[in-house]
């Protein structure tokens, strides 16, 4: 039996749940007779009144009423929560703007009350991510007003009180309460396994709090043990704190029927709210002062957290994802349930006597009376963590440390590490660490550390025990002067005299009060007092006079400091009694055209969030040191979005380029934060002098070594973005940050290309990586030298965040940071591992340490520390999460290699004095101290060693194997690339930029195509044998793509059997281009290729790049092109090119060759075509049956054009792998330059390369990259594989060819780009892309100081096949005499891509813009009169229209760009469903009540007499989400009039009766919320849902909120959304069964929940019907629930191919008739 304790004496017995893993079980409850006002009431949702409790309580009025107070049972609570609404607000810049942010929205909802009788809103937002709850929770009054409150701590693993104290601990705070809930279940096993559902860390669902197992009698404020009891509340106000950031929540819940009307619930939470604001927390807050309020509070009970979604433990919707089990029980938390009733656990020392007692008595002598004082001193302050180093004379103080409950100690033999330690305490932690030391050299020792912390204004507090001043300087044993020791390093010294008891300890404690004041006071730094001692040293007794601890009774029996130091408050607000000089800095911020934010170090969290808020308010580029912990972010959206802010990452490469050091010249700069690693930024911002530079810090310290400086602003980085915010609304110029754009693309493409595109282990790949292993929450420590420099120049500016969608999106936040820190103060190379130790324990996360082999030799003693967790961890306590070291091992001090010096001295001065090589083993020094180690040398083995070490619950030292000559290769070659590649794009943006006037780009007018049909003189290379001897026809289309300024632009897109593609799925894409394209802008970023394209295509047309065709996106891609080489009167080859071709501008041609005839007829066409002039040629193999017939043409054609003529000959992977080796191994006397595509399976190229010698080109292989192309591109960096053939509209346009061909130049590979038979239109444009090539190809081997190759023949030779041509005049391909080749001139291509002008006689058809014609349908029923609303495109035939449904808050218009995509052949009709868009209905009878409902079978029963209405004939319905119930319904109901029917995101219903009452109440609440709140508000709460995750995160979002906001029939709409729910809908789970309408069932990759329900229908209709025109589940790529909207390419393609499937069907189905 385990004793249930009152302070009452009363003993219960009391038995444990299952739930509860201790042996012994206490709950203290605490009668706190100084608690005088009465509890406030929680009204709660009531649904079903059981056993009310009556409570008198006081109202906001202060009236005394009494109240029902009800409290739900788990069924009725998940009812009311499961029809919440949340509304997401923006991030706030403190937890006060939040909370005022709140109560605006409150405001607002007062202004437009809710007509509903019940219902529950969720206020939310993200507020500063430091730890807050505990701090909160301890500011609010003993005499409190509102109940409950509560503390719950996340860190759920080996939790003790000492946690508390330190600060660090993340938790929930919580007051009052918006919903109640009360149960016992008789089934208690159930009902435990319900309450352990797991629940997310994320904020998207509301969460209740509480306690299993306890009756809590509300009555009489008491609770007692009871199984299979509960006491559950969901808090009115949260704030919710995870890893890294943290959410403010607000709850509203009603029931009229439980006596709790909206405005009594509103009158609580102003109660709530009132007393939450009043005692928000601030920084000068202390824990320790509260800490002794739960002394008396000793147990072992758990407080749960669970979703509150699931606490009937019922599925929400039938198909409602699995659930997964998992604990929900926290170990650490308090909670005040009444004023007289508290639980706690885990918040102070168990057995622990009275804290507030007199513990001076117990003092052996007046040396540990001092002891004691210092120490519960620093710990009433807030310093909890002691640094300590073995010492005799420090024994009073260490000792005392060592005693006190509140203080945490780490003890390093090293005074030098130990120093370095508390550094990096200070640094994570924003709070001073305590260093107690010996005297002597021991306090010496401390310099170093004192240097970096006063340098980097990091607070530390230094206790040096000395000896007294009598044995100071007679030659005393461990004696020095240790009076003012660190001299102007620390802010203040002060020395003790020796303990006395004649001097008052009031004087003790003042000191150190006055001694943490200046710690902490700007600017912080480094305190020293010194601590001398007499003996005896150790506890001896000696008495000492009480005398001197008199007036201190006050203090003694409190837990606050002796003296508070209350700092002032400043504010930069703008109001009328702004400062006058902030004003003028506020003008010229406002004035600024060209304008650049720096955001330099950064250490405190909160600082981070505010100067993400000031970037994203400023809008200006944004230059991002690697300290500031936004210079390397993680993202939720793909790395093709334009970022709403344009951080500029590659500055620092960008200004190794003269000309952009030149041009970059800002006329205001803000910086803020002082420090900045890159040099060459810092020598930018001196460049820009004279401009208004403004540094903005918390500190005074002068930071300005160019002495530029033109404004110093003294304040915190919140209170200058909070003033910046309100005060100034700064416009950037758009050409300038567009202009910053492509530079900074560039430089980032060239970086990510070098690095990723070297197969050996680098240091910036290792700089590269580092970033993208770490999840979030978890932080970053740079060593100096190297690491940190290649962290800021070639860190990842892209990384996929680790947290969950709905979290970020919930957050409203663009981008999340890491946490980066380091000793940059002085920026030495000792004590990294040490400070990086302490790091880790201050900011209580997850540590990487990146450092290099000198630094870690050079503090191996920190390893001593870093041993500690493991002992900690014997005795069930945290000391700090694991951390990882990662040594960049290169043997030496390789930064010197980066450095002039290197250059100018004797390799082997170099090595001793300045490498200072060594061959340390790091492995053994690991093994020494019990470290675990891992060493790599590949990229795969880095790769493997960061993600196990990260999941890994163990310290751990990669080392990373280097060498400083490779080091100085590849950084030179980066250096050198990255140059080329920022004056390339200077040069091509500055040439396209001057005719600019504006920079909002260039506007398209208007896309229109033509198809054509040219004869051939032959049939494709590509086409089968028996089209030999038939007449051949080349069919494809003509982009003509206008600006608004009459230039033009042409494209070609011409699908081949190679294609994946045909003509019909070419037009259907081009169709849908030219509706999506009108009327968006190009700019001149699209030049540049390197991901411009891509973003583009993303950003301005909504579509993911991958799912354009690769003919269709090379066509549009040479449209757009030469459109913007048109508008800048210049060619596509001069936009691709920087400067002048300094050759001539010709591209060389090589012959092709279709082998099937005899060896000496295929010799003799070869002599004819070297007759005519070309140099090479290629031969088509693999034409026959045997390979011996190739090897004799291959002869023939040699012995007969002679050595001199280049041959290559392909066999397009027709070849078994033996059949290849034959053939090869008989043709090597014929010096072919390469073979293409020898083998059928792509595994055997490189072997084949390795067998034969015969160098091998690739093209097929190439055409499927993937999206890992570099990745995929390694397999074939063997010297064997000599070339890679290109084909543009086979790869996906010029940018995929381009990045290929890069890879290929720089590893050394042939790049020859080729046609798949283009007409001339096509050749012009693929031969200045050609021409480009080159000129790129023989930069870069100059810069890798290579010799280039001689002009490489390009496969155009395809021209040759075409008897017609598509354009007036022909393309000049011709003999150059010059040469003794046959070429084609760029210069002339580019000419004649420029005016060309279309053959009208081989034009078959032209398409522009397709109009839509819109009508009204009138139709009756049920008495409703309904006012239809049609779209309509596309022509009659004999086939079925198909009609589209779009989803609730949607239009007919939704489907258009899809309806004109296949309207080419079908008959498309889109219909505005009731209460949508131009739909109108009204109803026959006036009486309210006599109105029919429009239920589905009213919605169904309009929808097919307006079919009937438009067609006699069947139809095909496709209808999304709403549509896609009301389409399936209809397809099983009315199947005599519905031919087949595509379900996109649709579900048959819900099954489940609690699933269908609560959906049923949530749109109720839902209908009723947009009538009486708007559509705006709603619109904001609808799309907050989970269920829009992706859709928010589109680039088109905005866009559709316009769209959506256009509603005007609010009524209906509200009566659609309650009539139509799924939760009154029939459901039709069993109706699929008996399915004979063939379906096709269409979802989201990304939408769980609807892949779940398709896949379920898909095999209950297999499973029941033997029909097998039902297609499979097709799974959309890169989208969520709104899959027409967020890949309408994709589902196109899948409507295309359902309608195909169609009439393959019916034709079968007639032939067997």
């Amino acid at each position: 039996m385990n004793p249930f304790a009152l302070h009452s004496q009363i003993t219960l017995p009391l038995s444990l749940s299952p739930l509860q893993t201790h042996q012994k079980t206490t709950i203290t409850i605490t009668k706190r007779t100084h608690f005088f006002k009465p509890a406030l009431p929680c009204f709660t949702h009531l649904n079903h009144r059981q056993n009310p409790i009556s409570k008198v309580v006081r109202s906001s009025m202060g009236i005394d009423k009494v109240i029902q107070d009800k409290a739900l049972d788990a069924k009725n609570a998940a009812l009311m929560v499961n029809t919440c609404i949340t509304r997401n607000l923006p991030p706030a810049l403190s937890l006060e703007q939040g909370l005022d942010r709140i109560k605006e929205a409150v405001e607002e909802l007062k202004a437009k009350p809710p007509t509903c009788s019940s219902g529950m809103y969720r206020f939310q937002l993200a507020v500063p991510p430091s730890a807050k709850a505990l701090s909160w929770f301890c500011s609010q009054p003993e005499s409190s007003n509102v109940y409950p409150l509560f503390f719950l701590s996340n860190e759920n693993e080996n939790t003790t009180y000492k946690s508390l104290s330190l600060g660090r601990t993340r938790g929930v705070f919580g007051i009052g309460s918006a919903v109640n809930l009360k149960g016992c279940s008789t089934h208690t096993s159930k009902e435990s396994n319900a309450f352990q559902r797991y629940i997310s860390a994320e904020p998207t669902c509301s969460k209740a709090y509480g306690f299993l197992d306890i009756e809590f009698d509300t009555k009489i404020l008491t609770v007692k043990h009871e199984n299979g009891s509960y006491y559950l509340f969901i808090p009115q106000i949260e704030l919710d704190e995870f890893e890294d950031i943290s959410f403010l929540v607000a709850t509203l819940a009603w029931d009229d029927s439980s006596m709790c009307t909206f405005n009594e619930v509103v009158q609580t939470f102003e109660l709530s709210f009132n007393q939450a604001r009043q005692y928000c927390v601030n920084g000068s807050q202390r824990i320790h002062s509260s800490l002794s309020k739960f002394n008396d509070m000793e147990e072992h009970k758990n407080m749960i957290r669970i979703n509150a979604q699931l606490l009937d433990g019922g599925h929400l919707e039938s198909s409602s994802s699995e659930l997964r089990d998992a604990s929900s029980c926290y170990s650490q938390f308090s909670a005040r349930l009444s004023p007289t009733l508290s639980i706690a656990n885990n918040m102070h020392q168990r057995d622990e006597t009275n804290q507030n007692s007199d513990f001076t008595q117990d003092c052996p002598n007046i040396n540990a009376l001092w002891a004691s004082l210092i120490v519960e001193e620093c710990a009433r302050l807030g310093l909890t963590y002691f640094c300590v180093a073995p010492g005799s004379r420090s024994s009073p103080l260490t000792i005392a440390a060592a005693s006190h409950p509140l203080t945490t100690c780490t003890v390093c033999i090293d005074e030098r590490s130990l120093a370095f330690h508390a550094l990096g305490y200070a640094k994570g932690s924003g709070k001073p660490a305590v260093i107690i030391t010996s005297s002597g050299t021991a306090v010496s020792n401390l310099l170093p550390a004192v240097v970096e912390a006063s340098q980097n204004f990091v607070p530390m507090l230094l206790l040096t025990a000395d000896r007294p001043p009598e044995l100071v300087d007679v030659g005393a044993n461990q004696a020095i002067n240790q009076v003012n020791h660190f001299g102007a390093f620390v802010r203040h010294f002060y020395s003790l005299p020796p303990p006395a008891d004649d001097i008052s300890a009031r004087m003790v404690l003042t000191t150190i009060d006055s001694a943490v004041f200046k710690v902490m006071s700007s600017p912080n730094g480094p305190v020293h007092i010194n601590c001398p001692y007499r003996e005896p040293l150790a506890n001896s007794l000696r008495n000492w006079n009480r005398n001197c601890i008199s007036g201190l009774d006050f203090w003694i029996s409190n837990a606050e400091p002796f003296t508070r130091y209350i700092p002032l408050q400043h504010s930069l607000a703008c109001n009328n009694n702004v400062f006058g000089h902030m004003t003028e800095v506020l003008k010229l911020i406002q004035g600024a055209n060209h304008g650049i934010l720096v955001l330099g170090s950064i250490h405190k969290e909160d600082d981070m969030w505010a100067a993400l808020l000031l970037a994203k308010h400023l809008s200006w580029p944004v230059v991002v040191d690697v300290q500031s912990g936004l210079r390397l972010r993680k993202y939720l959206s793909s790395f093709l979005d334009k970022k709403e802010i344009l951080f500029v990452d590659q500055l620092d490469q960008l200004l190794q380029s003269d000309s952009v050091r030149g041009w970059m010249r800002a006329d205001v700069i803000i910086q803020i934060g002082s420090r900045i690693t890159g040099r060459r930024i810092s020598q930018m911002i001196e460049h820009c002098s004279p401009c208004s530079y403004i540094m903005v810090d918390d500190h005074p310290g002068r930071h300005d070594p160019s002495n530029i400086m033109t404004h110093r602003i003294q304040t915190t980085i919140p209170q200058f973005t909070d003033c910046l915010i309100n005060c100034c609304t700064p416009r950037a110029s758009m050409k300038w940050t567009e202009f910053i754009r492509g530079l900074d693309m560039m430089a980032a493409w060239e970086t990510s290309f070098l690095i990723n595109s070297e197969q050996s282990l680098t240091e910036p790949y290792v700089a590269r990586k580092i970033f993208e292993s770490i999840r979030c929450g978890s932080a970053l420590f740079f060593g100096n030298s190297m690491p940190i420099r290649d962290a800021d120049m070639y860190g990842s500016n892209w990384v996929q965040c680790t947290h969950s969608a709905s979290l970020m999106s919930s957050s409203g936040l663009p981008c999340h940071w890491v946490q980066v820190s380091g000793n940059r103060g002085a920026s030495g190379i000792d004590g990294l591992i040490s400070t990086a130790i302490g790091f880790a324990v201050g900011c209580n996360k997850r540590v990487l340490l990146v450092m290099g082999d000198v630094s870690f030799l050079h503090d191996t003693n920190g390893l001593a520390l870093l041993r500690q967790r493991n002992e900690y961890l014997s005795f069930k306590r945290e000391f700090r999460k694991p951390m990882v070291i990662l040594v960049v091992n290169n043997h030496g001090g390789a930064i010197f290699s980066q450095l002039p010096v290197a250059n100018m001295i004797d390799r082997s001065i170099l090595d001793q004095f300045f490498y200072t090589s060594h061959n340390v083993s790091i492995h053994d020094l690991c093994l020494a101290h019990g470290v675990k180690h891992v060493q790599v040398q590949t990229q795969t083995e880095l790769n493997d060693a960061l993600f196990t070490s990260q999941k890994e619950d163990v310290d751990c030292v990669v080392e990373v194997e280097s060498g400083i000559d490779t080091n100085v290769a590849f950084h030179g070659n980066l250096r050198n690339f990255t140059r080329q590649a920022s004056d390339h794009a200077l040069n091509i943006l500055s040439k396209l930029s001057t005719a600019d006037s504006t920079s909002q780009g260039h506007k398209i007018s208007k896309m229109e195509y033509s198809m054509y049909r040219v004869q051939l003189n032959a049939p494709p290379t590509s086409a089968s044998r028996s089209s030999i001897n038939t007449i051949s026809y080349r069919e494809g289309f003509v982009i003509s793509l206008s600006l608004e300024d009459g230039s033009i632009g042409f494209g070609e897109v011409a699908p081949l059997e190679i294609h994946k593609e045909n003509l019909l799925d070419v037009e259907e894409q081009l169709r849908f281009l030219i509706h999506v394209i009108e009327g968006n802008t190009i700019d001149n970023n699209l030049s540049l290729l390197k991901g411009s394209v891509s973003s583009w295509i993303w950003n301005s047309l909504g579509i993911p790049p991958g799912s354009i065709f690769p003919s269709v996106r090379c066509g549009l891609e040479m449209a757009v092109l030469s459109a913007l080489a048109s508008k800048h009167g210049s060619s596509l080859f001069d936009i691709l090119h920087q400067g002048k071709d300094e050759f001539t501008p010709t591209v060389q041609i090589c012959a092709l060759i279709d082998s099937y005839g005899t060896p000496m007829e295929t010799a003799y066409i070869a002599s004819k075509l070297v007759e005519e002039g070309f140099t090479a040629i290629k031969i088509k193999v693999a034409r026959r049956a045997d390979p011996d017939e190739d090897i004799a043409v291959i002869k023939e054609v040699r012995k007969k054009v002679g050595e001199h003529i280049v041959l290559r000959a392909d066999a397009n992977r027709k070849w078994t792998y033996d059949e290849a080796i034959r053939f090869a191994c008989s043709v090597k006397d014929c010096h072919l330059q390469y073979i293409e595509e020898p083998v059928n399976n792509e595994d055997d190229i490189v072997k084949f390369c390795e067998e034969t010698g015969l160098p091998v080109a690739l093209d097929e292989t190439i055409n499927s990259i993937g999206e890992n192309p570099l990745q995929f591109l390694q397999k074939f960096n063997h010297s064997g594989v000599a070339a890679f053939v290109i084909k543009p509209s086979v790869i996906g346009g010029f940018e995929n060819a381009a990045l290929v061909a890069r890879w290929a130049q720089q590893h050394g590979k042939m790049t020859i780009v080729s046609a798949a038979f283009e007409s001339a239109l096509g050749l012009s444009a693929y031969i200045q892309f050609a021409r480009y090539l080159d000129l790129q190809n023989a930069e870069i081997q100059k810069l890798m100081n290579k010799v280039p190759e001689l002009c490489v023949a390009h496969g155009f030779g395809t021209y040759k096949w075409f008897k017609e041509e598509v354009t007036a005049e022909p393309l000049n391909i011709n003999y150059n005499p010059l040469h003794g080749s046959v070429e084609a001139s760029a210069v002339e291509a580019g000419q004649f891509l420029q005016k060309c002008q279309i053959n009208p006689d081989v034009v078959v058809r032209t398409f522009a813009q397709e109009q839509v014609r819109e009508y009204k349908v009138e139709v009756e029923t049920e008495g409703v009169s309904f006012s239809v609303n049609v779209l309509e495109t596309g022509q009659s035939t004999d086939g079925p229209a198909v009609v589209f449904l779009h989803g609730f808050l949607g239009t007919g218009g939704d489907w258009i760009p899809i309806m004109k995509a296949i309207s080419s052949s079908t008959r498309c009709i889109a219909i505005d469903l009731p209460g949508h868009g131009g739909s109108k209905l009204q109803y026959m009878c006036d009486n309210v009540s006599e109105r029919p409902n429009l239920t589905i079978d009213v919605v169904v029963d309009i929808l097919s007499k307006v079919l009937n209405n438009l067609t006699p004939k069947k139809v095909i319905l496709v209808g999304y989400s709403m549509g896609a119930r009301i389409s399936l319904y209809t397809a099983l109901k009315c199947s005599n009039k519905v031919e087949r029917a595509v379900i996109i995101s649709g579900s048959p219903g819900l099954i489940d009766t609690n699933a269908r009452t609560t959906r049923r109440a949530k749109d109720d609440f839902r209908a009723s919320t947009l009538i009486s709140n708007g559509l705006e508000f709603f619109i904001e709460t609808w799309y907050a849902e989970e269920l829009w995750t992706s859709l928010r995160s589109h680039p088109q979002f905005k866009n559709i909120v316009t769209n959506r906001l256009q509603h005007d029939d609010l009524h209906t709409l509200g009566k659609v959304l309650s009539d139509l729910s799924i939760g009154r809908q029939p459901e039709l789970w069993e109706d699929l069964k008996h399915c004979k309408v063939p379906l096709q069932l269409i979802v989201g990759e990304k939408d769980g929940k609807f892949k779940k329900i398709a896949r379920e229908m898909y095999s209950k209709i297999e499973h029941e019907n033997d029909n097998t025109d039902f297609p499979p589940v097709i799974e959309i790529p890169n989208a969520g629930h709104a899959v027409h909207i967020e890949n309408p390419l994709a589902v196109i393609t899948a409507i295309r191919q359902f309608i195909k499937r169609r009439k393959t069907n019916r034709l079968f189905f007639l032939s067997k008739k």
